[in-house]
């Protein structure tokens, strides 16, 4: 028999930016309930067990954008979050050397010099530029994006923080902020650096999750929006949440548990119920249906309006943007249970870089190959990856003496070619396989030995990631960062403040500034906007 009930709010999909906004609204006092698809919460941000004895961070793997202003308001610690710092990382080379990325500033310099003498100063130069646009963007992130065509109040005082900002940087740093957030990260490190391989190294962050080559412009932004965040105040530092990421949506869980919230989990929204323009509650595949004055969409745009919403229910103009939003997917993801610590000699016994990311592409030129693959139809054959080793500085990952290895992939596309034919069911265990091949390849240009020390290895294609956690294509920042589709104009121009064309009804997932990766800054945005637009707490929940 069908369940009805009513709330104050329902959140589609538990995923971390859903279950931020949920905390924020049931902490406001309102009767709220998230449901998800899954049997687990968390979307992206899980810890699953997937080979009896290891945990696998399924999908996101490391921890950093996580805004420490929702960590404090949410009390999260309390809750069991523990975000380990990593050290360093390294690329490895075909002929048995290495260029180590030290925490330590005075050990990194003497790395690059031994590498390039000429390097050392442009690292500087590189990390000064770097650290200024991070400061200039880090105060938007939990700010509304402001729509400059707009004469409300608020929109006008958010336009008016911006301009200050704009004009505290100066005319030359306005020309070249505005020359950075469009450039390429191909472009930017060639301009700074001599070294092929130290260009490499620095280059993953500008391609990591999207669908764009180092010499595509607005991949310098990629790069920053992975710098942008901390740990321990530490900014572009990087690190492992205890537990693996699956934490951090458990303590998400926990808050919103404490505040009196609801999950429902095991079925996912059918459609979103909508009546002459407003939204009145869900309808779950289950054939359950709950009612809300509010009702949030942790889903990305394309799948909320274009899979799950009436479209007559929406402004023509309104959906044609929808479907211009780009979301494409080109990433892959391994997930490893190691028997033992695979070698790497040609790295130091012990090597501190070792317990960070780790890669084998040399250069600029070699990472554009790999994206030309991509662009007609196949993965990679030299692909870039990030690995890591998170059971190194977190043993709970795995048993006593062994290990889970993470590797992510770029570039591997959705719909791969096959026979003169793309498309995303190309993906079967035969495609599955050659892809872990080619990657498997390619680590052991760093650790010979891999193969011999795999238990277990799950391969998960952007196919995959879609289906099981729902990002349309598998697109981890649930639609491309380049300039476009920031700020104001994400998702629609004109529709950037978590609100719809549907009345009560708003997104709060990575499609709404400011973007991706586990940064919980939309879903908490969008709360502070459902909560300034008048959502009160119902007589009946009172």
């Amino acid at each position: 028999m069908a369940t009805h009930d009513s709330y104050d709010a329902i959140i589609a999909g538990a995923g971390h930016n859903g279950l931020t906004a949920a905390c924020y609204l049931a902490k406001a006092g309102l009767r709220v309930l998230v449901v998800e698809k899954n049997d687990w919460i968390g979307g992206a941000a899980v810890s699953r067990s997937l080979h009896d004895g290891w945990t696998y961070s399924s999908c996101s793997y490391v921890c950093s954008l996580l805004r420490r202003e929702i960590v404090r308001d949410l009390d999260l610690p309390r809750f069991g979050l523990q975000v380990i710092p990593y050290e360093g990382g390294a690329t490895f080379t075909a002929d048995g050397d290495y260029f180590a990325y030290h925490s330590d500033h005075d050990a990194l310099r003497r790395e690059i010099a031994r590498h390039e003498p000429r390097d050392v100063d442009a690292y500087d130069r590189f990390s000064r530029t770097v650290l200024r646009q991070c400061r200039f963007i880090r105060p938007f992130l939990l700010r509304n994006a402001p729509d400059p065509t707009s004469l409300n109040v608020r929109d006008l005082q958010e336009l008016l923080f911006l301009v200050k900002r704009a004009h505290g940087l100066g005319a030359r740093e306005l020309a070249e902020t505005m020359r950075f957030w469009t450039m390429s990260i191909g472009d930017f490190l060639d301009e700074h650096f001599h070294s092929p391989l130290i260009k490499a190294h620095l280059a993953g962050s500008g391609i990591i999750g999207t669908g764009l080559g180092v010499y595509s412009p607005g991949t310098a932004y990629v790069l920053l929006h992975h710098y942008m965040g901390d740990v321990d105040g530490a900014i572009g530092a990087w690190g492992f949440a205890r537990g693996g990421m699956g934490a951090i949506s458990k303590a998400l869980g926990d808050c919103l548990a404490e505040a009196g919230g609801v999950i429902r989990t095991g079925a996912g929204v059918d459609r979103f119920l909508v009546d002459d323009g407003r939204v009145k509650g869900v309808a779950l595949d289950n054939g359950d249906v709950f009612f809300a004055p509010v009702v949030a969409s942790n889903m990305d745009v394309k799948r909320t309006f274009l899979t799950h919403t009436d479209r007559d229910q929406l402004p023509a103009d309104f959906t044609r943007a929808v479907e211009r939003f780009k979301i494409r997917g080109s990433s892959a993801k391994l997930n490893i249970a190691l028997d033992a610590m695979p070698s790497f000699p040609a790295a130091p016994p012990d090597a501190a870089f070792l317990r960070g990311d780790l890669h084998a592409s040399t250069s600029l030129e070699e990472l554009e190959r790999a994206y030309d693959d991509w662009k007609e139809g196949h993965w990679s054959k030299t692909p870039y990856f990030d690995m890591l080793i998170p059971s190194q500085i977190d043993p709970t990952m795995a048993p006593p003496g062994k290990h889970m290895m993470t590797v992510f992939v770029q570039y591997a596309p959705y719909d791969l070619e096959k026979d003169g034919v793309r498309s995303g069911q190309n993906w079967d265990d035969a495609a599955r396989k050659a892809l872990a091949d080619c990657v498997f390849d390619k680590i052991e240009q760093a650790c010979p030995d891999i193969r011999q020390h795999i238990v277990h290895a799950e391969v998960r294609t952007p196919l995959d990631i879609e289906r099981e956690v729902g990002l349309t294509e598998g697109n981890i920042f649930q639609g491309e960062l380049t300039f476009d589709q920031l700020l104001f104009n994400r998702p629609v121009p004109g529709w950037a403040n978590y609100a719809t064309p549907i009345e009560g009804m708003y997104l709060v997932g990575s499609s709404a500034h400011p973007g991706g990766g586990v940064m919980a800054a939309p879903g908490a945005n969008a709360a502070r906007e459902i909560l300034r637009r008048g959502a009160r707490r119902s007589a009946k929940a009172a």
